[in-house]
């Protein structure tokens, strides 16, 4: 495993970064499932399917979802990237090829956010709401260019719908998936259609 460390900023030249030129999905998710249970399959399932397709795979790096879809990811020969927090207890999971270490939980979100080119959603409590919130919001606020944010169904739709309900320009930022597959064709989809990735701002510019 390699590592790297940073302060509070999330600027980083294109030459330092894990992957300049492959495309990166960050994905969250609950640190509480284990195995066997659906959910952990769920996310080992996404991370194969994730690396499969030629997608490198950044996620918070403990336990729970974020384990598992490293594990999926590795086990599949995909880079795994996992940013983890002084501030937080545990430890790495052991999938992990890439470690990045910030300081504290906020400085980890915002930076497995400028890392992804797309996000996957996958069940979980109040800490994934508040990721799933936080770059929903930054779209919408365009302090985040847009790319695709794709949550799984059926656990989040009535919360997105809600939203989605109550404020008109919220819509069209997220995208709901009822399987791995459909998340892994809405991702390579919308990126497909996207002229310039957030991996080649990343090569070129710093973030």
């Amino acid at each position: 495993m390699t590592h790297e460390r940073e302060g509070f900023s999330l600027q980083r030249t294109a030459s330092s970064h894990p992957s300049d030129l492959t495309r990166i999905i960050s994905v969250f998710g609950s640190s509480r499932v284990v195995e066997p249970g659906e959910s952990y399959r769920q996310a080992v399932e996404l991370g194969a399917a994730l690396a499969e397709a030629g997608f490198s795979v950044a996620t918070g790096g403990y336990s729970g979802v974020m384990e598992a879809v490293s594990r999926g990811a590795a086990q599949a020969g995909g880079q795994v990237i996992g940013v983890v927090a002084r501030s937080l207890p545990g430890k790495p999971n052991r999938w992990i090829g890439k470690e990045i270490v910030t300081e504290s939980w906020e400085q980890r979100l915002f930076r497995l956010i400028s890392l992804g080119d797309g996000y996957v959603v996958c069940p979980g409590a109040t800490g994934t709401l508040v990721e799933l919130a936080v770059a929903w919001e930054m779209m919408c606020k365009g302090q985040l260019s847009r790319r695709p944010l794709v949550a799984l169904a059926p656990f989040w739709q009535p919360i997105i719908e809600l939203i989605e309900t109550a404020d008109e320009k919220t819509r069209g930022h997220v995208a709901l998936a009822d399987s791995v597959p459909a998340a892994v064709r809405i991702l390579q989809r919308q990126l497909a259609n996207k002229p310039r990735s957030a991996a080649e701002e990343r090569r070129n510019s710093r973030i």
